[in-house]
């Protein structure tokens, strides 16, 4: 492969709205970088060390693909850090390195760079990877056992393993606070909820990540764990559970998010991201994963080509 321009024909997104992929993914750095930070703080040296080599591997990965490839050198843009980054907040801070280096390969490798590289993958490469490792090594995303040598001094018990095993009395002792703030066990960045919702706060704002996605994403977790609780509140948790705890914040503001894999349009996206958060719960309260997210944003993924075919019907005499 040589540096020639090429034609390229893709499927949509195709969008633009002035400002470029490096301000795109430095500002989503950016966004990512409470919830992150105060991860690292909870958890303490473990996790740096997590989230030091999920970012440096995915650029290696990276630069490893341009050399193979032999295409321009691409990790100044810093889609393989955010990648990276990404990965790591979802991950328990007692990961593994060779389970930090084979998610890293999944994202950056199969998840992006074989279908072409940034803009070209049709599945958030973090979900696919997460995805793949959760049913290759599922013990390693058990946050109970994974973090059981933690001292929080808080309810030391993931929100959503309680919930599912032990029904709605098992989280009573969490409460809206203390949630927003943190007080969970979960992944790296993914516990801190006031923080996720700063940052996607500041991307819709600067119009970097779409407000459809995020509130249909959102609304779509909360009207179907609604339906859920009303059926039978003695075995299905309050929809503010299935909100703030495990991975639906992160889910909704930095995966579905993802441009290459959503849609563009206004209909399409609502359904996206409602599609996302109904099989969040449903995978949550009638599967068998405790946390449904990743997988649901798969799924999504796998409909957006048929969703991004709604469009508004023209204006004008059909002949």
């Amino acid at each position: 492969m040589n540096n020639q321009k090429q034609f390229i024909v893709s499927h949509a997104p195709f969008w633009h709205n002035g400002s470029s992929i490096v301000e795109r993914n430095h500002n989503i750095l950016l966004a990512a970088l409470p919830a992150l930070l105060f991860g690292i703080i909870q958890y303490g040296v473990n996790a740096f060390a997590v989230a030091c080599l999920a970012v440096s591997t995915a650029m290696l990965w990276e630069l490893l693909m341009n050399k193979i490839t032999k295409c321009p050198v691409t990790i100044a843009d810093g889609h393989a850090a955010l990648t990276g980054l990404l990965f790591a907040m979802v991950l328990p801070a007692t990961a593994p390195w060779w389970l930090v280096l084979v998610g890293t390969f999944v994202a950056v490798v199969i998840g992006k760079q074989i279908f072409g590289g940034i803009g070209s993958n049709p599945f958030n490469p973090i979900a696919l990877a997460v995805a793949i490792l959760m049913v290759s090594w599922p013990d390693y995303f058990d946050f109970d056992a994974s973090l059981v040598h933690y001292d929080f001094g808080f309810l030391a018990a993931y929100p959503l393993t309680a919930l599912k095993y032990f029904g709605p009395e098992a989280v009573n002792g969490y409460n809206i606070g203390g949630l927003l703030l943190g007080q969970q066990v979960g992944g790296i960045g993914a516990t801190f909820g006031l923080g996720l919702i700063a940052g996607g706060l500041y991307l819709i704002i600067r119009g970097f990540i779409r407000w459809e996605i995020v509130v249909s994403f959102v609304g779509g977790v909360f009207v179907t764990a609604l339906l859920f609780n009303l059926s039978d509140p003695s075995r299905f948790g309050a929809p503010v559970i299935h909100l703030l705890t495990g991975y639906t914040l992160i889910g909704a503001i930095f995966l579905a998010t993802d441009d290459s894999s959503s849609p563009v349009n206004f209909i399409p996206m609502l359904l996206y991201g409602a599609t996302a958060g109904i099989m969040t719960v449903l995978i949550r309260n009638i599967g068998v994963y405790v946390d449904g997210v990743i997988f649901a944003i798969l799924l999504a993924n796998l409909l957006n080509p048929l969703l991004d075919k709604i469009r508004p019907q023209a204006i004008g005499k059909v002949v």
